[in-house]
Formats: C-alpha cells, sequence, structure tokens
C-alpha cells in the first residue's frame, strides 16, 4: 500500500484497549465481537465494518511482531490446527493445571516437542477458558494497579502540558513565552521544559527528544486535550517506542494536577522574579530558568512525597530504557512517495529538488525528511522500506552545465566534492544554530543494539536486532568491537558505497572508511 504508515495506525487505534492491557480475558473477545459490528472508515475512505477473523489476525501479528508487522502479509502456515485433536487440548490443559503462570508460547513448546503441532492462541485459550484452566479460574490472578495519577516508580509515567510564559525581548520587539514541560508523576521531577515562542508540533518535538536523549523512554505519556498533542508523528513514535499515550479528558483539568501545581510554583518562584526584573531575551530566559530548577525546584523537599524531586526520581529509577537520539528522530520525520524524474534523476518536495542516484530513474520511492531540519538531504527508501541512499538539494540547471562540461564517468567525483561541501555547510549551521538533531552526536559511544537496529533497517529486514541469525549476530558483534568509532553516519555511507548489500561488502566498506579517516 503507497501509505502503510496510515493502515499501521488505524489497526493500532482500533486495537488499543487491548494493545495497551486495558482488557483481559473474555473482555477482550467482547470488545472483538463488538469491534466487529460498528462501521468504521479505513484508510482507504471506504466505510465497513471489519471482520472479526481479521481483526483477530491483526491482533496475534501485532503480539508476535510488534507495529512492523501490520506491514506485512500474514503468514501462509497461520491457523493450519484448526480442528485439534482432544487429546491434545486434554494435554494442553493438563501442562496449563501443571503450572498456572505458562504461558500459551510455552504450552506450544512442549505440544510440538511431543505431538509434532501446536494449537493457535485463539483457539488455546478458548478451551482453557471452557475447562477452567485460566490464571483466573485456577486463583493466580495478574495483578495489575492501576493508578492513573501516581506511579511506583520513576519514567513509568510522564505528565505534559504547555502554560504561557513571560514576555522576552527579541530584535527590539516584546514576545510573548509558552512553557513546555514533562514531568515525572512518581518523583515531580521535571524531566525536561523550557520557554518557546510558539506553541506547535515542533517545540513539542523538541521538548521530548531533550527528555528521552537524557532521561530514557517513560511507560506511560498523559498530555493535554489540544490540538499539538494529536499529531500523527507523537502517535506513531509512542506506538513503535511502546509508550502508552494517554490524553486528558476535555474540560477537566483534575489528572493534570501535578504539573498545575508545578506551573503554579513556577509562576510565584520564578517568573514573579522575572517579571519584576528587566526583560530579557529567550536564551536568558532559559538560563535562568534552568539554574531554578536545578538550584531550587530539583533540591526542595516535596510537601506530599517528603523527597526532593532528584532524589526521588534516583531512587525510583528501575530501569531505564535508553534510545539513541538519532532514531529517536526518525519518527518525527514526514513521509511523501514520489517518482524519479526520468531525465533529470531528481525529485521535487515542497518546491525543491533533491538529486538521487541515476539507477533510480522513473522508480516510485519514498521520501522521509526532517521538517525542522535545514532540507539539504532526505532520505530515501523503496516502497518494501529498503533503504537507497540520501538525496541531495540541487539546481537542474547547475546540473545540467556540470553534465555537459565533463565526461560521465568523472561525474562522481564532482558529486564527492559537493557531498563534501554539504557536509561543511552543515557543520557550520549546527554551530551557529544550536542543537540540530539530525546530526546529534552521542558523547558515548553508539549502542550496539542500535548498531543491529539500523543495519537491520538499512537491509530491508523487520524485527530489529531479532532480524539476524545466531550466527549473523556474532559476527556483528566481532564487527562491532572491531570498529570502535563507528557510529550511524558511518553505516549510513557504507551501506551507500557497497555494491552488494550484504555483511560481508558493508564491513569492507566500513573497513575503507576507518582508513580514510
Amino acid at each position: 500500500m503507497e501509505n502503510q504508515d496510515q493502515w499501521t495506525l488505524f489497526w493500532c487505534r482500533l486495537l488499543y484497549p487491548i494493545i495497551f492491557e486495558e482488557l483481559e480475558g473474555q473482555k477482550v473477545t467482547q470488545y472483538m465481537e463488538s469491534l466487529s459490528q460498528r462501521e468504521v472508515v479505513f484508510p482507504d475512505g471506504k466505510l465497513k465494518k471489519p471482520s472479526i477473523s481479521t481483526l483477530w489476525r491483526k491482533l496475534q501479528a501485532y503480539k508476535q511482531g510488534g507495529v512492523e508487522a501490520f506491514n506485512k502479509k500474514p503468514r501462509k502456515d497461520r491457523g493450519k490446527i484448526r480442528a485439534t485433536e482432544m487429546e491434545i487440548l486434554d494435554r494442553a490443559i493438563e501442562i496449563k493445571k501443571d503450572l498456572p503462570t505458562r504461558s500459551a508460547k510455552i504450552i506450544n513448546l512442549v505440544l510440538e516437542q511431543e505431538y509434532g503441532k501446536t494449537i493457535a492462541k485463539s483457539t488455546l485459550y478458548r478451551h482453557l477458558r471452557e475447562h477452567g484452566a485460566t490464571k483466573q479460574k485456577l486463583g493466580i490472578s495478574k495483578k495489575k494497579v492501576r493508578c492513573r495519577w501516581t506511579r511506583d516508580h520513576s519514567n513509568s509515567l510522564w505528565c505534559g502540558d504547555l502554560e504561557y510564559g513571560p514576555y522576552v525581548l527579541m530584535e527590539g520587539k516584546a514576545y510573548r513565552t509558552y512553557l513546555s514541560a514533562f514531568i515525572d508523576v512518581h518523583s515531580r521531577f521535571v524531566v525536561d521544559a523550557r520557554y518557546y515562542l510558539r506553541q506547535n508540533t515542533p517545540i513539542l518535538i523538541d521538548n521530548l527528544l531533550r527528555a528521552w536523549s537524557i532521561h530514557g523512554l517513560p511507560r506511560c505519556l498523559y498530555v493535554d486535550n489540544g490540538k499539538v498533542y494529536y499529531s500523527e508523528q507523537l502517535e506513531t513514535a509512542c506506538f513503535s517506542l511502546e509508550i502508552k499515550l494517554l490524553h486528558c479528558p476535555p474540560r477537566e483539568p483534575q489528572p493534570k494536577g501535578c504539573i498545575e501545581k508545578f506551573f503554579q510554583t513556577t509562576q510565584s518562584q520564578f517568573e514573579n522574579e522575572v517579571q519584576a526584573g528587566s526583560i530579557l531575551t529567550l536564551q536568558q530566559l532559559n538560563q535562568a530558568f534552568s539554574a531554578w530548577l536545578n538550584i531550587s525546584y530539583h533540591a526542595t523537599k516535596h510537601s506530599e512525597t517528603d523527597e526532593s524531586p532528584l532524589e526521588r526520581f534516583n531512587n525510583g529509577l528501575v530501569a531505564k530504557r535508553q534510545i539513541d537520539i538519532n532514531t529517536a528522530i526518525r519518527f518525527f520525520m514526514k513521509k511523501a512517495t514520489r517518482i524519479v524524474h526520468c531525465d533529470f534523476s531528481d525529485i521535487s518536495l515542497q518546491g525543491r529538488l533533491y538529486k538521487v542516484d541515476p539507477k533510480l530513474r522513473g522508480d516510485k520511492i519514498k521520501v522521509h525528511w526532517d521538517e525542522f531540519g535545514d532540507y539539504k538531504t532526505v532520505l530515501l527508501y523503496s516502497l518494501h522500506d529498503q533503504y537507497l541512499g540520501k538525496g541531495h538539494l540541487h539546481q537542474r540547471e547547475r546540473r545540467h552545465q556540470q553534465d555537459n562540461l565533463l565526461p560521465e564517468k568523472k561525474s562522481l567525483k564532482c558529486d564527492v566534492v559537493g557531498l563534501l561541501i554539504d557536509k561543511h555547510q552543515q557543520s557550520i549551521h549546527k554551530q551557529t544554530q544550536g542543537i540540530d538533531y539530525t546530526h546529534a552526536v552521542n558523547p558515548k559511544r553508539w549502542p550496539f543494539l542500535s548498531f543491529i537496529s539500523t543495519l537491520a533497517h538499512l537491509m530491508g529486514r523487520s524485527g530489529g536486532a531479532s532480524a539476524f541469525s545466531t550466527q549473523e549476530y556474532q559476527e556483528l558483534k566481532k564487527i562491532y568491537e572491531r570498529f570502535i568509532d563507528i557510529n550511524e553516519n558511518m553505516l549510513f555511507e557504507a551501506f551507500e558505497d557497497a555494491g552488494q548489500k550484504d555483511i560481508v561488502n558493508i564491513t569492507f566498506q566500513l573497513q575503507n572508511l576507518t582508513k580514510r579517516r
């Protein structure tokens, strides 16, 4: 399908309560049956009822392969055992009763060993319920604490909102600012907050990326009901990173009590002092705000928790889900489908032209770009999500003159020079424009999991780190240990230079890059 992302979000939205385990047992079946009786608008514009078999199939695919499984066709061997022998079912019930906490995967593992067959999860659970062999019937229930506005650990739930801030001075004029903040509900620690000149999607993305890069990923994200928090980019990122996205009900500010209290504290302790003095620039305001957060707010004992936010956040941090910033930015990229021009070997995007590999002329490709970047490069993918390289900003007139003056074989050298110039300009832009998330560099070594996940993405394999066999995994581990300074840009460049897109040729190109550097 041309726009697979909309289909992915469509199925995620339908199955939302089941994906995040808001329903269990019989309630799941009831929800699926009621859903199959409702008419919904599909991404292709058709109004119809989703069939019950399709809903179960999509849910099964998600449980096996996550969000990426929605992009695949169902397995051909799925559901082969529909008329299961009673002997196998009785054995499955016996295995479950022997240890009630055993999952369907473990039960099928034993059945495959003994009978050479497995039972579909839906069929297995249905018969287990009928014979009283579920955890609930056997007295072993899954205790699940559902307390909406407090959590037992840090990074379990973040709450985000926007608030009006003081005026700042910009080029001789006064502008209203907006404070965007995300607070950890367990500790009342502010994972990131700063003042902006606008309240739109770009500032939300900037705010979240800063928080994710420093403090890791939360389990749940609770945000306001405003339009800025309903972007498809945010929803796609949360589904892909397994973050449960929650929205505050309209006209009900009570659930956001912790962040509303933080805004009140900010206004009474910090903004009152700012407004009493001389008007500041935006940079000065954020510098002063950062100092107040670290020196005063985070170090002061909270009246409800009886601990300082910083101390409680560190003590309550059980596990930190890290993410590479270059990986996170991909979720917020804009996407479009384009056909490469047969004569000029370029694509048109928002009034700009980007040159691409001449081998792609006439092909339909997917284009990903950072709408908050400098628009000098875009990422190119096939319709099957295989990475094809980068497209570079150019002018057709200038390219036409070069093609006439230089032999075709020497045009590659000119492209290299142009690429070096682009990189130099990007370096200058990063130094003068502040943080450029597209080319941000992590001071620590690139994590191994990010390395193999990125490689799987480039090679068109789904499943991230699990896309490789055990032998390939061991080989990649050796490559990672060999090239200590490897980063995402090096891997992208080595992949582009490799004639055959396999591990051996990519490793050879990495070796060449290391020698040149």
